[in-house]
Order: structure tokens, then sequence, then C-alpha cells
């Protein structure tokens, strides 16, 4: 991972490592300076850390590996480097720790940067791993990115009037903050494609049920009302023994934020409550609702290796890209990314970040649940720190692709593996479905 990728002079990698630093930094700082100092510190679900935890722990990172490991320079805040650390503390227990208060916070993560910045100018950017083509500054860029859709995950779940507002797809301005104060339709199963294996053949429909049209997009809200108006929450048949007993035990019956009013499902989206667009990717669902909903439509969720495919391999040419539309970097016309809508769009939109077997949506919009855990690939090894990753390993965590509209691009592309537990709903995720297909 670089904010630059390889083959670029000094200066350009400068300018852009520049560039996604600050993008990062404009976004934590809308994030934080939207709510009041109370809403800060507050611990808004147990999932997530108090507000001001991250902004904290945003700035500990970078003065961890960039002043302190880039430019070997005495550490400034040694004292506080247990409070942010995310292995030390768990998310729940974090308001009980003495942690800056949101001045204090803001004040050392902008004297860090500042320092950073003189670094950035003054490091040469070869000749270290840690440093060659910016990777370590692309690393934190991404790493702050990280946090902030983990606090976008966390306006989410605050309640209160709405923080946060963005304009729909067809404008593409920036999300700001406003003044403070106080039946289905058709069903689309989100098609990846038909996924061909020695032996295998094509999954049907289940019994009684014609086959449905479907495709290549995520499942939309939709097709997964259609799942729950046919009594896919009450149906043990869809389910995994873990998923069904997660639902029964939390009388979980819809994707989380959604409730009925009437003859009408309504969600809340950041302090917002509306009708649940039925065009858009459904949201805020676990693994196993995924899995379910596949096996109720008689399809499977894909692997990672199948998603990947469907999403890099070019046909006509052999290669793989590193996004479905190409190599160039993401623009608004290939993909929702960066927050920019505060919410999916429509299925089947950005015609121009198709794969070329025109799957669409395959970068932004939902993070994708697939079948695989989350495993290391043969040959890995862990850089430069292992707990980025590696202590995840096991079939304890299921693989997410794609990114959301809440990730950045430094932060997206087409190998980037993401994962969690398979019970978390939170997270900004959807899914779409696979089947195998038949063999002549």
């Amino acid at each position: 991972m670089t904010a630059t990728g390889t083959g670029a002079d000094p200066e350009s990698l400068r300018r852009r490592a520049l560039d996604a630093l600050t993008v990062a930094r404009d976004r934590t700082a809308l994030l934080t300076s939207c709510v009041e100092d109370g809403e800060l510190t507050a611990q808004h679900s147990p999932l997530m850390s108090p507000l001001v935890w991250d902004l904290a722990h945003i700035g500990n990172q970078e003065e961890q590996w960039l002043w302190r490991a880039v430019a070997g320079r005495e550490a400034l805040r040694p004292e506080i480097d247990s409070l942010y650390d995310a292995f030390q503390h768990p998310r729940a227990s974090r308001p009980s720790l003495p942690l800056l208060a949101p001045g204090e916070a803001r004040a050392y993560a902008a004297d860090v940067r500042t320092r950073v910045l003189d670094v950035l100018e003054s490091t040469p950017l070869e000749g270290r791993p840690l440093v060659d083509a910016g990777f370590a500054f692309g690393m934190i860029a991404q790493h702050e990115q990280q946090h902030d859709e983990t606090m976008l995950i966390t306006h989410q779940l605050r309640k209160g009037p709405a923080a946060l507002t963005a304009p729909r797809r067809r404008s593409c301005g920036p999300v700001h903050c406003p003044p403070k104060s106080s039946s289905p339709g058709p069903v689309h199963h989100g098609d990846l494609g038909r996924a061909v294996g020695p032996g295998q053949r094509t999954a049907g429909a289940r019994p009684g049920r014609p086959r449905l049209p479907h495709r290549h997009h995520p499942v939309t809200n939709g097709s997964y009302l259609a799942f729950m108006a046919d009594g896919g929450y009450t149906d043990r048949r869809w389910w995994r023994p873990e998923g069904w007993a997660q639902i029964r035990e939390h009388g979980i019956g819809a994707p989380l934020f959604w409730r009925r009013d009437g003859g009408q499902w309504l969600r809340r989206r950041f302090g917002v409550t509306e009708p649940v667009p039925e065009e858009e990717p459904v949201l805020h669902v676990s693994w196993y609702e995924a899995d379910a909903y596949a096996r109720w439509a008689g399809r499977r969720l894909p692997t990672e290796a199948e998603w990947e495919k469907a999403a890099r391999h070019d046909p006509v040419s052999g290669r793989s890209r590193r996004y479905p539309w190409g190599d160039a970097d993401p623009g608004p016309e290939h993909a929702n990314l960066g927050q920019r809508h505060l919410r999916p769009a429509p299925a089947g939109s950005y015609p121009a970040g198709a794969s070329p077997l025109g799957v669409r949506q395959l970068i932004g919009d939902v993070w994708e649940w697939t079948a695989s855990d989350f495993l290391p690939y043969p040959g890995f090894t862990p850089f430069p720190y292992k707990e980025y990753s590696e202590v995840f390993f096991g079939p304890e965590h299921k693989v997410l692709r794609g990114g959301s509209f809440a990730v950045d691009p430094v932060a997206c592309r087409g190998t980037f593996r993401n994962w969690d537990l398979p019970v978390r709903r939170q997270i900004f995720s959807g899914f779409r479905t696979a089947r195998t297909a038949e063999l002549d």
C-alpha cells in the first residue's frame, strides 16, 4: 500500500502523499467538528469508541510512525501511547480511560501534523522499505481514512438530530455540517456472474419458486424486502445454526436501523428517518443475514477469489486490473466513495466503473460479504506490523470486499481485504450473490 504508487518522481510522490494526508485530515476535522464536545466524549455504542478517542489515536499513530519511526525523532507524548493502543483497551472500556479532552486532542493531532509535513518535505522516499514510494505516508493516510469510516459509523449510531448532510448522487458536492439544532419490487439477486468449478452444477431456485431475474449489482433493499415478506427471518431452513441463534436471541427481523410503521418500512440514516429506498443496495446486514438471503434465493455468497476475479480480470488481455475499470485512480464517475453522498447509489449506477464483464458497483457503495474466512495468502509476511491483520486470521472473521460509500480511494482498491465478525451489522455492509455454472 502506498499513497502514490510506484514509478513516480520524488516531487510527485510528495505532492500525492500531501494530498492524501490533507484529504484525510479535512475529513477528520469535519467528523469531529459538527457535534458539540459532549458528543465527542460520549460513547454512542459499546461497539464503538468515543469520537475523541479516534481523534487522538489518529494523531498518536501518525506520531509513532512518521515522527518517530520514519524521522527518528524523540517521542512527543510517550505517556499516552498505551491509552490509544487499540489492542490494550477494548472499545467498550475506552470511555473510562483518562483520555485527552477534545481541545487537547485537536491540538495534539495538529502539532503532530505540522511536524510530519516537515518530515515529508525532507525525507528521501527511497532506500528503506518503510519509505519507498511514500509507503509510510500512504499507510498513515489510509489509517486515518479508515478511522474516518469508523467515526462515520459512530455518527450513524448516535441519537439525535442530523449532524451531517450530503447531496444525493446527481450532485457531487462535499458533505457539510448543517446548523446545529434541534411493498417489494422486482427481485434481483445481485449477480456476480456464474462461477464454474469441476463437477459443480448450477444452483437452482428453491422448489416451487420460479427462477427470478438477476443483475450485475449488489442485492437491493427491494429484493431483500421480498425475502422478508416471504418469511425469511422466521424460516429456519435458510439460516446457519449460529445465525439462527443470533436472530432469535436478539429479536432480529430486519436490517439494522429499519423499523416498520404501519404498512411501510422506514430506516434511520444519520439522524434522519426516511422510507427504505428499494432501488439502493441493502445496507447494515450481517454475514448471517446475507448468507440466509442467498440460500433463500437458491444462490450463495461468492468466495473472495471469485469476487476478486470478477473485479480485476480482463478476459481480453488476461491481465489483472487495479480496479474494475482499469488502473486509473477512482473518479466520481467510477464509484461512490469518499463519503460524498452518505448513502449507497441506486443499483446499476456508475456504468463507467463496470468491470469488463459488465459487473457494476464492485468498488464503493457497500462492503460486500464473501463466503471466505479471513486467512493469510500463501507466503504472507506481515509488514510493517502484525497487528494490522495477522492477529485476526482464522475462521472467526469473514472477508468483505469492495469498499463502501464511506471509504476514501486511498483505502480502497481491487485487492483490498477487509474483515469482520459475521454478527456485525453496524458496518456499511451489503452483499451480492453468485451461482455455480453448469458445465457443458
